[in-house]
């Protein structure tokens, strides 16, 4: 296959930033994708509805004006959110998810939700109204090893809020294990998981093997190579509960180079390439439009979009820049250690 056609696609997790940032990388974003589940975690985070319109507003006027998109926006989660805020935002239809950060998982997330018994009158009104939950599934006590924070929070966090609100649509948020795959798998209802293009890349030994390469650093971290394998089953299979979230997050290079660097790899500029290569890799490039395309709205209960692009296989491989250039300084792009040939239209 040389030339695919597909329904324009969506990034259902999104790191757009602000300010100066912003401005530099959402072009990247809506040149290809039509809309994109916006994260609220900036300094200070997007808390209320107000927030959210004041961030969407912020977005629009960033988009090159030859581009069509559409920010969906989401609220950050504290355990002084207020249900009724949340579901005049919802039935507004400016607020289509709350975004589940525990405390310290990630970045900016130190004002996330740390007694989950004090954030159950939004979720239970959030259950009430149909409004999805995304969670950043990981634990954060200091005793519970990285490479098994996803299993532990599975365990200690969303199974129990999972049996305790059973109705509660919840998006599992960049799935990096095979628990996490087959836990999604073997539920009834109510459950999907989104998929980074990275972590469809990349294991463990990308970061630390022979040294250690900060870019490739992410929260949730890469796994071992048995879990990757997992995860590029789900996104090639054509399950529907599996989907796009790129969790592009773009750090400026000083902030990923640093004693203490910042997590988050930045891939809205090369995402569909890098997708395009696995999927062929898979011998699933019929199924491609489906992970980008489909899964995602049927979700969030959206019509998918009616836009197409083309992807072209090139016989010469297809050329990103290394780093993209910011007011903020300079963002490392993702190196996905092959050379793709194929190019979106």
């Amino acid at each position: 296959m040389t030339s695919l056609t597909i329904r324009r696609p969506d990034d259902w997790h999104l790191h757009l930033r602000d300010g100066d940032m912003l401005k530099a990388v959402l072009p990247y974003t809506s040149r290809h994708f039509a809309r994109a589940i916006i994260m609220p975690n900036l300094v200070p985070p997007v808390v209320t509805s107000s927030d959210a319109s004041a961030y969407r507003d912020r977005i629009l006027a960033a988009l090159p004006q030859d581009h069509v998109f559409e920010p969906l926006m989401t609220l950050y989660l504290t355990e002084g959110t207020s249900p009724d805020d949340v579901e005049e935002g919802a039935r507004s239809g400016l607020i289509k998810a709350v975004k589940l950060y525990p405390a310290g998982a990630t970045t900016n997330s130190a004002s996330g939700v740390r007694n989950f018994d004090n954030a159950m009158p939004v979720l239970e009104r959030m259950a009430k109204i149909g409004l999805p939950l995304c969670v950043h599934g990981e634990v954060t006590s200091p005793h519970v090893d990285i490479f098994d924070r996803e299993a532990a929070f599975i365990e200690a966090v969303l199974d129990p809020i999972r049996r305790r609100l059973p109705e509660l649509k919840i998006t599992m948020e960049h799935v990096t294990t095979s628990d996490g795959i087959d836990y999604i798998k073997n539920s009834t209802a109510n459950l999907a998981g989104t998929i980074t293009t990275h972590h469809l890349i990349i294991n463990r030994n990308a970061i630390l093997a022979g040294g250690i390469r900060p870019h490739y650093y992410c929260l949730p971290v890469a796994k071992r190579e048995s879990h990757r394998l997992a995860l590029r089953a789900a996104a090639t299979s054509g399950d529907t509960r599996f989907f796009l979230g790129t969790d592009s997050a773009p750090h400026v290079d000083p902030l990923k180079e640093s004693a203490c660097g910042c997590a988050g790899c930045f891939t809205s500029i090369n995402t569909l390439s890098c997708l395009a290569h696995v999927f062929e890799e898979d011998d699933a490039l019929d199924r491609l439009e489906a992970f980008v395309s489909l899964n995602g709205p049927l979700w969030y209960g959206m019509l998918p979009n009616e836009e197409r692009i083309t992807l072209t296989k090139k016989k010469e491989p297809v050329g990103y820049p290394d780093r993209i250039e910011t007011q903020a300084g300079p963002v490392t792009v993702f190196d996905p250690m092959f050379r793709s040939h194929w190019d979106v239209g």
